[in-house]
């Protein structure tokens, strides 16, 4: 049994390192589409890493825009493999760190700063818990082969990185875990074993135009005909089974005396299940086709077309992911800490890849205020920021979890 309070007491000795390559990494803007900041930080993880034996392997992203995926792995001396999950990207523009003066600030037991709790802090989570695996464990750190990647565009849902880390990984992985950050009320940490798929669509109509004065019976108004297929949109919403339709943009029209002869309409779908999710979608696109807006002249009917242009898919509670909770579970009574599960409604890279290999997320520190960069005087707004007092019970719980889901295997 690994000596508890001689790991809080190195961890806490490594907090003042670990806190201060947070800070270098904080101060690189690595906001998605800014290629050079995502790039500099992936050079800076890969340096940051290398010490422990990591391979770095920077894999262009299919999209030209978006900086590298970032590969590191230290091949184990054994067969199994554990996968860290984390990613460079935030979603702050340089210029709006500029104007909101975001940047890294101490205040308390509070650390502000771009990407401190999404997800920077996660990543030097991971660098805190292989340290103290590889000082107390060091068998096991150097059995398991360990893979980190880090996705160059997740806040954009980049689906080829799911692809590669199965690649990576391998279905006989003993697990994916991510490092968003986890939620805390108390000892309490929260643990996230499922997560909402989305699928994004579109709604385009075709009417007809005409001249709104002199002849509007000719036309076929598509705004309309949008309205009309909005509402019956909105009501295949069903909260009994946590699905969801939001209509989040609508544009239609060019000038107001004229009939318009189109308009379209963008959103959402999300829910947990599989089958809710492929049925929800089903639904959805049974609503294209002739519309009921017709012109009054000649009956010339508006047309309606739906097309899902972007889907995540659930990640739905299962066997695995159970699994790794249940190991989590008992390790957090041991540190006199508790777990509970979380159901979120947001997606993470663990939605592409829980249908192969066991996927638990939530596992880095504690923070709030994600993807917010505002602040004002009277404190209803603030910005992102990371909880220090979480970081070392998570580390001991993720080091202790991660060395019995190994030795269990």
């Amino acid at each position: 049994m690994l000596d508890t309070a001689a790991l809080k007491e190195f961890l806490q000795q490594q907090l003042p390192a670990n806190l201060e390559l947070l800070k270098s990494m904080v101060e690189i803007n690595s906001f998605t589409t800014n290629k050079d900041g995502v790039s500099r930080l992936g050079k800076m993880t890969a340096e940051a890493f290398a010490p422990f034996g990591f391979n770095a392997d920077f894999v262009p992203s299919l999209h030209p825009d978006y900086g590298d995926h970032l590969v590191m792995t230290r091949k184990g001396t054994g067969t199994k493999v554990i996968g860290l999950i984390s990613h460079l990207d935030t979603v702050f523009p340089p210029e709006e760190e500029i104007k909101n003066n975001f940047q890294w600030r101490v205040a308390g037991d509070k650390i502000y700063g771009p990407g401190t709790e999404d997800i920077k802090g996660g990543t030097t989570m991971i660098h805190l818990v292989l340290t103290a695996l590889q000082k107390f464990a060091p068998d096991v750190f150097e059995e398991i082969t360990w893979v980190i990647l880090l996705n160059s565009s997740e806040e954009v849902m980049s689906h080829d990185f799911g692809k590669l880390c199965i690649e990576r990984l391998g279905a006989d992985a003993l697990a994916a875990l991510v490092f968003e950050a986890g939620a805390r009320t108390g000892n309490a940490f929260s643990l996230v074993t499922a997560r909402k798929g989305r699928a994004v669509y579109r709604i385009s109509v075709e009417g007809r135009a005409a001249h709104a004065g002199s002849h509007h019976e000719r036309g076929a108004n598509a705004i309309v005909q949008l309205s009309e297929t909005i509402q019956k949109v909105a009501a295949l919403t069903d909260y009994s089974k946590q699905l969801t339709f939001n209509v989040a943009t609508v544009t239609g029209g060019t000038v107001i005396n004229r009939v318009p002869h189109f308009a379209t309409a963008e959103g959402e779908l999300r829910t947990f299940e599989r089958e809710i999710y492929n049925c929800g979608i089903e639904k959805l696109l049974a609503l294209s086709g002739k519309g009921s807006v017709c012109s009054a002249e000649d009956g010339h009917p508006s047309e309606v077309k739906i097309e899902v242009t972007q889907e995540s898919p659930p990640w739905p509670r299962n066997n695995g992911t159970d699994r790794l909770f249940s190991i989590f579970s008992e390790v957090s009574s041991e540190l006199g800490l508790r777990v509970v599960r979380e159901e979120r409604g947001g997606i993470s890279d663990g939605n592409f890849i829980c249908h192969v290999m066991p996927v638990l997320d939530g596992l880095g520190p504690n923070g709030d205020n994600g993807h917010c960069s505002e602040q004002s005087a009277d404190g209803s707004k603030e910005q992102e920021y990371i909880d220090v007092t979480s970081i070392i019970p998570k580390a001991a719980l993720n080091t202790l979890a991660i060395l019995r889901l190994a030795q269990s295997a």
